[in-house]
């Protein structure tokens, strides 16, 4: 498994790449766009090939973009859903433009609308997505999530549900965050308890679909349904259960990506990494 981390595009997009480099990483997961605003200027010419070029200088692969936090597919506010589609297209076309392999999507909240309608709304959004952008090589990876308030995705059953039912569905891929599938109810602590969560994902999912895989310790226990991100090893999951995923050769095609805290000089990226990798057994 490649290892990386989530890297600010403060002072450009290259900039994600030059801060991954220099903390260690094998890849990188980036937002496209400023994430806390919805405008977003086209991207330059000049941007895109520095971009690429920085990429191919440091051997930094798979590029993952993020969306934007904004994006709600599964409100029931007309507006807010339409801004919310027309938003993922633009930047699933910055990622294409860019040779991002895939954009991870938080799948959404129903607002009180309820999980069937939610669901529902997210498959229209993500049909008229594909329909916008025939041919693109890079992937929507639905993300798992904790279940807290209304939010839709803390069971492997509405990814695949999603898959299954919306338009052109077999474009979709999937984003596994370890906080949040341990939030959710999914355990991973003991070996017994981890290969059963991926047999229920790869029955329910299929492991061919798993494209990302977010490496997070958990602040809450298991199924508190609180997403809040702590460092390797310090949180609820521990260090066994990253031992499990980082030694599963089934994972090993996904890049592993810390979404952990941190600060300015980004040391905290650097130590994870070193814990991560100290974790893999060698053979």
């Amino acid at each position: 498994m490649r290892l990386g981390a989530h890297e600010s595009i403060a002072g450009g997009m290259h900039k994600a790449i030059e801060r991954a480099q220099s903390v260690g990483c094998d890849t990188v997961q980036l937002f496209v766009k400023a994430n806390r605003v919805w405008a977003a200027k086209p991207l330059a010419e000049e941007e895109i090939a520095r971009f690429k070029v920085t990429a191919a200088e440091t051997g930094i692969h798979p590029l993952i973009g993020h969306a934007s936090y904004l994006l709600n597919l599964a409100s029931p506010d007309q507006d807010l859903w339409a801004k919310s589609r027309d938003t993922l297209i633009i930047e699933l076309e910055r990622c294409e433009a860019l040779g991002c392999s895939g954009l991870v999507l938080h799948p959404g909240s129903h607002r009180g609308a309820g999980e069937e309608v939610g669901l529902e709304r997210i498959a229209q959004a993500l049909g008229e997505v594909h329909a916008a952008t025939p041919g693109f090589e890079t992937q929507v990876l639905l993300e798992t999530t904790s279940g807290g308030g209304d939010t839709v995705g803390h069971t492997f059953e509405h990814l695949a549900w999603l898959i299954e039912r919306a338009p052109e569905g077999d474009r979709l891929g999937v984003c596994l965050d370890t906080c949040h599938v341990f939030t959710a109810g999914y355990e991973l602590r003991t070996p017994e308890r981890y290969a059963a969560t991926i047999a229920a994902f790869d029955r329910v999912i299929g492991l061919d679909r798993l494209k990302v895989v977010h490496l997070n310790d958990s602040k809450g226990e298991l199924a508190s349904h609180r997403d809040r991100h702590e460092h390797i090893g310090k949180g609820q999951i521990g260090l066994a259960g990253f031992r499990h995923i980082l030694n599963d050769p089934r994972l090993a095609a996904a890049p592993g990506l810390l979404e952990t805290p941190k600060g300015d000089d980004l040391h905290e990226d650097a130590e994870n990494l070193a814990t991560l990798r100290s974790l893999v057994e060698r053979t």
